[in-house]
This record gives C-alpha cells, structure tokens and sequence, in this order.
C-alpha cells in the first residue's frame, strides 16, 4: 500500500511539473483552452483521471492523496489564470496598437454634395418669379380627369388629347398628370382674384425616350389673374424672366400657337444665347430658341372656377424644366439627368 501511494504522489507530481511546462510556451487563447481541457477538464482531465483512484485507496491514504490532488489543482488553476491574464493583456496590447489613430495625420475630407442640375433650375426659376409678387405652390401629380383635361377646356372627344399621351390609373378617371395646367383650376378655385401662382413639379406623359424626350419630366406652371391684365403684362414679365435667368439684353419673340385653356396662345423665343441671335448650330440657324408656351387665360376656364370674365382676365405660361436646363447650359441629351452619372452631375 505505501508503494502504492508513493506512486500516485509522484504520478501527480510529474503531472503538475509536465503541465507547468507546457504551459509556458502557449501563446493564443485557443491553445491555453486546449492545455485547460487537458489538464484540468472534469470529464476526460488527466487529474480527473487519476482522482478515480480514490476509491480503492484505505481509510488512511485517501486524506493524503486527497490533499495533494487538491494542492496540484490549485496550483494549476493559478498558473492557468496568470497565463490567461498575460495572453489577455497581450492581445489587447497588439489590438491597440493595430487600431492606434495618428492625430497628428490630416483629416480626411468629405466631398461636398451639391444641387442637381434640374433643382437648380427649378429654384431659380421660381425666385425669379417670387420676386415678381408670385408664390409657389405644389399640386397632385395624381390627377383626376376632370382636372387634368376637362376643367382646361379639354373635353374627352378633343383633340387636343392627343398631344399627351396619358399614364392611366383608372382610364377615364384618374391618371398620372401630364402637365402641372391642373392646378391652375385647382388654385383659382380655393382662392379669388388677384391671383398669382408658379406651379414647379413633375409630370408623366408615356413618351417614347430618346435625346429630347423622357416619360417623367419637371414643368413650371405661372398663372395670373386679375381685374387688368393684358398680353403687354404676359409679355413684360416673360421678357423680365428671360434677362433674368440667360442674362441682360436677352430679347423675346411670341408666335401665335394654340392651347386649349388660353386665348390667344402664343409659343414664346428668346435670342440665342450662345450666338446672341446671328445663327448656330444650337438654334438651327434661325437665330432663336424656342422655351415656353403662354397665352391669356381662356374665358370658359374662368367661368368653369366661377370667376367672372367680364371682370377678370389673366395670363398662364408653361415650361418644360428640362428643356430650359438644356438651353442654359448647352446640353444636347435629356436622359443625362436621369441618368444618376457622377461624371457628368459634377460639371453642375
């Protein structure tokens, strides 16, 4: 029995000196969890393992062998938790290093954003006008087809349809607006005379896409009326836009042309810009581009809002954003504004 239990205290001796030893040459956590499963784990351990013995020593070896496995196990269980301790600190040490900020290094810059072509020229079309005693208004641009078409004197047998083809949601009853004319109606009947309104937003006609064309489009609507107002005030303000937005001494030409919710109608020109009026490639040789439609408001619209026409009369004028965008700053393909293209947006 006494030889027997001077083997089981060297047994376990050797196990803490050769655990000792093979624990100071790890150095990742993943391997001291391994080392702490081997050693001191509760199922297959090698000091789990010799503690099984306890049962067939004698009344009188097992407080000993007890003891000293308890003595063993504490002193692994320090060695384990100093080492763990130092591989903590070690891997923190390295992951801030790895992470350390030099402050003294410049910043990064951020790149700053800027307006879309298109925004732009929508607000400063709208201030033009603002500052002419306008104010701006946003209408639906889901309309009915009484707003849309039948309130502008554009009955569902017209003609005049066939210049817009339409987004239907409900056909015959409610669509995607094709131009921002609806609230023209919409203003005149929630308000009475002087009126005075620009109308910035979008507009969907099922146009078939190319260099001048887009099915979703932005549109400027103006709308004036009041107890005197003729077509020298229409073309005042229109020619007060135009220096306005292209530069002094830009002059306008009104062409007779046709709308069903203005009488007379006219197309409105301005000299072009690039050429100041001589002839080029821009303006086709003619010396003038083409950027709005304007009339005086039509006499059945006025009644349809219950405005007497005898007494009020009023002027409306109609844009395409885009196209004045394209004029402006001489750009030959609307799909470029659309298109999301760094490369060409930060020319703006």
């Amino acid at each position: 029995m006494i030889d027997q239990l001077g083997d089981l205290l060297g047994q376990l001796n050797a196990l803490r000196a050769r655990a000792i030893a093979e624990l100071e040459p790890i150095t990742t956590s993943s391997e001291l969890d391994e080392w702490d499963t081997r050693y001191l784990g509760r199922n297959r351990g090698e000091l789990k393992a010799l503690s099984s013995v306890m049962p067939k020593l004698s009344k009188e070896e097992r407080p000993v062998v007890g003891q000293k496995i308890n003595a063993v196990k504490a002193a692994l269980e320090r060695e384990l938790a100093a080492k763990r301790e130092a591989l903590h600190q070690r891997e923190l040490t390295q992951a801030l290093e790895q992470e350390r900020i030099d402050v003294t290094l410049p910043g990064r810059a951020l790149p700053e954003g800027h307006m879309h072509p298109i925004s732009r020229i929508i607000q400063d079309v709208t201030k033009i006008f603002v500052e002419m005693g306008f104010h701006a208004v946003q209408g639906l641009e889901v309309e009915t087809d009484y707003y849309n078409f039948q309130a502008l004197n554009i009955p569902a047998d017209h003609p005049a349809r066939d210049m817009q083809d339409t987004f239907w949601v409900n056909p015959g009853q409610i669509l995607l607006r094709t131009h921002t004319s609806p609230m023209q109606v919409r203003t005149m009947k929630q308000m009475r005379p002087p009126v005075r309104v620009v109308v910035p937003g979008k507009v969907y006609r099922n146009e078939a896409v190319d260099a001048t064309h887009e099915a979703m489009f932005h549109q400027i609507e103006g709308l004036l009326v009041d107890e005197f107002c003729t077509m020298a005030d229409l073309k005042g303000c229109l020619e007060r836009f135009a220096q306005e937005l292209f530069g002094e001494g830009r002059r306008v030409r009104f062409r007779g042309s046709y709308f069903p919710f203005t009488e007379p109608s006219a197309e409105v020109d301005i000299d072009c810009p690039l050429c100041n009026g001589e002839g080029c490639r821009i303006c086709k040789y003619t010396g003038w581009l083409e950027i709005l439609g304007s009339g005086m408001v039509h006499p059945k619209l006025l009644r349809e809002v219950g405005y007497d026409p005898t007494k009020y009369r009023g002027f409306a004028f109609g844009m395409g954003v885009e196209r004045i965008a394209m004029l402006k700053y001489g750009i030959g393909e609307i799909r470029l504004f659309s298109g999301n293209d760094l490369r060409f947006l930060r020319q703006f």
